[in-house]
């Protein structure tokens, strides 16, 4: 089966805390790494986890808290010094355009690869990313800036042919394809086969959600009902409910 699967790099609150880092996720999916948010530190809970940098082709940022973002200038100094030449996509808040700016204003050098800036935006679901593979959707959460959380989810795949249903009914392979997608196949002497008998059903598709630290709100239920696996972190403890409600965030119980 394809590899799907979530590394923590961070999951820290502003504050440094010993041995653990700001908000930063790898999703890697057959092989093709993602990261989710990139606190301060980033790249060094890379090298420890042996995720390897260059390989990550999309970063996506939840919103502009510095832990969340923090460790991106770095991570884009790191891939100029290392020569990358692999184009880099960013989804992100608008705001982060300037901020970037800044950063190679004042470098002076010029970057040696095409870095592309999706914009997120906080008011509805919106597909960021699809191929054939994966698609990724940004949703609004509650905070005090502007943030999306992340749905991550796995395309739907063909159907599996059985291959004793080939042999039996002699189905020449171009039928194939469009057997693998739902078709039925008529033999040469009229009698219509049901795909259900000439197929497997495919793999459940597989999803991941991310929910950064946001209030508790239930409404983010309808775009993340039914994930496979859902983060969602709570900055404060129970007793600091008050804390929590004016900061934006949820207590552990909450989330």
């Amino acid at each position: 089966m394809v590899e799907f699967s979530v590394k923590i790099l961070g999951n820290s609150g502003a504050l440094p805390a010993y041995n653990r880092n700001p908000t930063a996720q790898i999703v890697n999916f057959n092989e093709r790494l993602f990261l989710i948010d990139c606190g301060e530190g980033t790249q060094m809970r890379c090298n420890q986890f042996k995720v390897k940098k260059s390989r990550i082709e999309s970063i996506f940022i939840s919103h502009l808290h510095g832990d969340h973002y923090f460790g991106l200038m770095g991570l884009l100094t790191s891939y100029m010094l290392l020569g990358r030449v692999k184009n880099l996509a960013i989804y992100c808040p608008p705001p982060l355009k300037e901020i970037l700016a800044v950063h190679t204003d004042l470098d002076h050098e010029a970057v040696p690869f095409q870095t592309t800036l999706h914009f997120t935006q906080d008011q509805s679901m919106q597909c960021i990313f699809e191929d054939k593979e994966l698609e990724i959707h940004s949703f609004p959460l509650n905070h005090r800036i502007a943030t999306t959380g992340f749905l991550v989810k796995e395309k739907l795949k063909e159907r599996t042919m059985r291959k004793d249903k080939i042999k039996e009914y002699n189905i020449h392979f171009s039928f194939i394809p469009g057997i693998k997608q739902g078709a039925d196949f008529t033999t040469e002497e009229g009698k219509v086969i049901p795909n259900a008998e000439l197929t497997l059903d495919p793999p459940k598709p597989r999803s991941f959600a991310f929910c950064s630290d946001t209030i508790y709100d239930e409404s983010i239920i309808d775009y993340i009902q039914g994930v496979d696996l859902l983060y969602h972190e709570a900055t404060f403890g129970d007793e600091h409910t008050e804390d929590a409600a004016q900061k934006g965030h949820s207590t552990a119980r909450q989330a």
